[in-house]
């Protein structure tokens, strides 16, 4: 007679198809699975009893940590009273009103309405969909490629897979489509000279954009999407000065802005908004992870007062706005996100991820900052990475095939932490839940010199 665990684990590979996931090895029993069944603030638990302390929010999104009664109760509140209602010809909810409301007091002054979906992939695809839009009513029909970097992660579908900038995602996918064009990450450690200053890397970066642009032509170009810190591309805080000089060139050839603060909203960095930290003014906002901390799926695409203003124009020259998704501003995501927010606050949850977050980088260079193979260090806010080189003078890589990050990873979760191997490179990175506390910190750094050492 099977065991339920064995029972499951044998459901699990014969019906479920995992996301990012060695699909042959995982059916064949090769590669392990976690069943997982609570949590509580940092920490998870899986079937067999074993807790983790989960110092990567999950995907970067449980960001009020795990078992709030608080949230549970409002979607149960919310699925008692009214489970779903669409979004479409002006139809609303108490719960879709009141975030919209809530996420607009909060969000930077030039934007305008939300429009609600249900994960950041569609909400990028939503963007790129409005902005196609507004220079068509412009009467800018050239104008409708979009400017990513290499290294950016911006979702996993056609569009939003496209600009994405990391090999993973466009691999025997036919991506990325030809609208989607990439420029320099930046990304200072892998400058290609040694000698820059960090200055010096921005102006190169924006030396990189601008003949970019030169090349394909300003006005065929709509728009520049970028996350405030480089997520899943490494963790990568930008150089001195960059957003500044970047937001120069993007005014001067009239390309729009989307800032997909997918993983920096609502806190992360220490700011309510990524925007806010490095002073930057998005005529379109990507939100999601941190609006609910995942308690149930929603996403946004924030609008710009400018854009706005042609999107009202559209609809009065060619009737209402032919998009929506069936789920757009579901009523139950609505109330997890309104209960979600007002923990943010009423925990001092920004605050603590810019305290508490600094004191994890610096605790974490401390630790591992002069180990022979750790050539970076770096976070910013509630986010750290740390890269392995097999020579830190030279910045030279060790050889993929062996691994590095990922057995790093592993002997990590041995310790009884979870972090993540960053693809493209060997980059342990974290991003804990935002009521992170020291002690929580300093174990999850102990547990990191302690995985460096067994692998390194």
């Amino acid at each position: 007679m099977l065991l339920k665990n064995d029972q499951l684990d044998q459901w699990d590979r014969e019906a479920f198809f995992h996301p990012s996931t060695h699909l042959a090895q995982h059916a064949r029993g090769e590669s392990p699975n976690r069943i997982v069944t609570g949590g509580s603030g940092v920490y998870i638990e899986d079937r067999d009893g074993k807790r983790l302390l989960d110092a990567f929010a999950g995907l970067y999104c449980v960001n009020v940590g795990y078992g709030r009664t608080e949230i549970a109760e409002a979607i149960a509140a919310q699925a008692k009273e009214l489970a779903y209602y669409h979004a479409y010809v002006g139809h609303g909810t108490e719960a879709s009103i009141t975030l919209a409301k809530m996420i607009l007091d909060r969000a930077p002054e030039n934007m305008s309405k939300v429009y609600f979906g249900l994960g950041g992939s569609d909400a990028n695809e939503t963007n790129v969909k409005l902005i196609w839009y507004y220079n068509n009513i412009l009467g800018r029909l050239e104008k409708k490629k979009i400017i990513s970097r290499w290294r950016g992660y911006h979702g996993s579908g056609l569009m939003t897979g496209s600009l994405t900038g990391l090999e993973l995602f466009h691999k025997k996918f036919d991506l990325p489509l030809a609208q989607v064009l990439h420029t320099e990450a930046p990304y200072y450690y892998r400058r290609p000279d040694l000698a820059m200053s960090e200055e010096d890397f921005t102006a190169y970066c924006v030396a990189e954009l601008e003949a970019l642009i030169e090349r394909e032509g300003a006005d065929t170009i709509a728009a520049f999407i970028g996350e405030p810190v480089l997520g899943t591309g490494g963790i990568v805080p930008p150089p001195a000065g960059y957003w500044q000089a970047v937001q120069k060139v993007l005014r001067k050839h009239d390309i729009l802005l989307i800032a997909d603060e997918v993983v920096t909203g609502f806190g992360r960095l220490g700011s309510m908004f990524g925007s806010h930290h490095y002073g930057i003014e998005p005529d379109l906002i990507t939100i999601a992870k941190g609006l609910t901390s995942a308690y149930a799926p929603l996403s946004g695409s924030i609008v710009g007062k400018k854009m706005w203003a042609v999107l009202e124009r559209g609809t009065d020259e060619n009737g209402p706005i032919g998009h929506g998704w069936t789920y757009s501003a579901h009523p139950i995501g609505a109330a997890a996100g309104i209960a979600n927010l007002q923990l943010v606050d009423s925990l001092g949850l920004v605050k603590n991820a810019g305290e508490t977050g600094a004191y994890l980088v610096e605790t974490m260079k401390d630790a591992l900052g002069d180990h022979p193979h750790v050539g970076d260090v770096r976070g910013e806010g509630m986010l750290c990475a740390v890269e392995f080189v097999e020579d830190r003078e030279s910045r030279r890589l060790f050889d993929p095939a062996r691994k590095i990050g990922p057995q790093v990873a592993a002997a990590l979760l041995s310790e009884g932490v979870i972090g993540r191997a960053m693809p493209q490179g060997d980059i342990l990175g974290f991003a804990p839940p935002l009521c992170l506390t020291r002690a929580e910190a300093d174990k999850v750094v102990d547990a990191a010199a302690k995985a460096v050492k067994a692998v390194l």
